[in-house]
């Protein structure tokens, strides 16, 4: 088995143990998920992406490694606009705080499944038709420069198309069935809001992966290395929900960093046209920059706001 088989593999297995543990063992049905607890599951899913790091150091050399810590971390920031939306998504359909868990670990296992077909799909444009990138690049730079300017994602849920498509061909209650995906009422069998949730939980994820996944190709082109900073960062959601809900509004210039973020990978996709190729670690640096830039600026900024008031 070459070095690739051998990443796959370990990182199968510790997939598997680290979803039987933490979603599974730490989930308990209509149990809410205290602060704490948000924490050690956080602290829990970023150390298995840095020991899987360590692992790709050793396993695949310091290029290869540096690709998947770009990528983790780009990919990391940009879920905490997922949060913002999660949040917006349970408060309109009113779902009970003790469903929170295991609707958000139904609905980032969807979104896992849909994002790999995504990836794999976009894996073979790329393959077939290598121009494809810099179109990518040009999206990037453009959904960038929009995200910098506007910088919060509004949603009208009400109007969301997947939510008027399951309304349309589904019987819907506004009831949560005491967290079932389907009630019974006067005889006739009805979709629940959980059942809602958990698809526009799914197809949300998706959505903000149009962004991410192609960002992720101006980091690499590695298989590996593109799934598996993917499903850490998307695993890594639930607990970041608890952890994050009530601060997310604190992070006012993060989409701001992000965007910066966006257009630098999409100007370095597109340098390549004229044979410009920056070296991995330039990328890691503007990344962990902007990012950190972003969250400290934020911090500051609300934190003289308060001393003023």
């Amino acid at each position: 088995m070459d070095s690739s088989g051998i990443a796959y593999l370990t990182f199968g297995i510790v997939l598997l143990l680290a979803i039987i543990f933490d979603l599974g063992l730490l989930s308990k049905t209509a149990a809410i998920v205290s602060i704490r607890q948000a924490l050690y599951q956080t602290l829990f899913w970023v150390f298995l992406a840095f020991a899987f790091f360590i692992f790709l150091w050793f396993e695949n050399g310091k290029t290869g490694a540096l690709e998947y810590l770009s990528a983790y971390l780009m990919e990391w920031s940009l879920s905490i606009d997922n949060i913002f939306v999660f949040i917006l998504i349970f408060t309109f359909f009113a779902i009970p705080e003790e469903h929170y868990g295991r609707v958000l670990m139904i609905g980032i296992l969807l979104a896992i499944v849909l994002r790999i077909g995504f990836i794999s799909a976009g894996i073979v444009l790329v393959s077939r038709f290598h121009w494809i990138l810099y179109v990518f690049g040009a999206l990037l730079v453009y959904t960038g420069i929009s995200m910098f300017f506007s910088h919060k994602r509004q949603q009208n849920l009400a109007e969301n198309p997947v939510y008027r498509f399951l309304s349309r061909i589904l019987p819907l209650t506004a009831e949560d069935g005491g967290g079932k995906f389907r009630l019974t009422i006067d005889g006739k069998k009805y979709y629940t809001s959980i059942f809602v949730v958990v698809i526009l939980l799914a197809t949300t994820d998706i959505l903000f992966a149009v962004d991410s996944i192609p960002a992720v190709f101006g980091i690499t082109q590695s298989k590996l290395i593109i799934y598996t900073s993917n499903i850490f960062a998307v695993l890594g959601l639930r607990s970041m929900f608890f952890l994050l809900r009530g601060a997310v509004g604190r992070f006012s210039f993060l989409g701001r960093g992000i965007a910066i973020v966006l257009i630098f990978i999409g100007l370095k996709m597109l340098a390549g046209i004229i044979g410009i190729n920056l070296p991995v670690s330039v990328s890691l640096l503007v990344i962990l920059i902007c990012i950190f830039a972003a969250i400290l600026f934020s911090v500051l900024l609300k934190t003289k706001d308060k001393t003023r008031s």
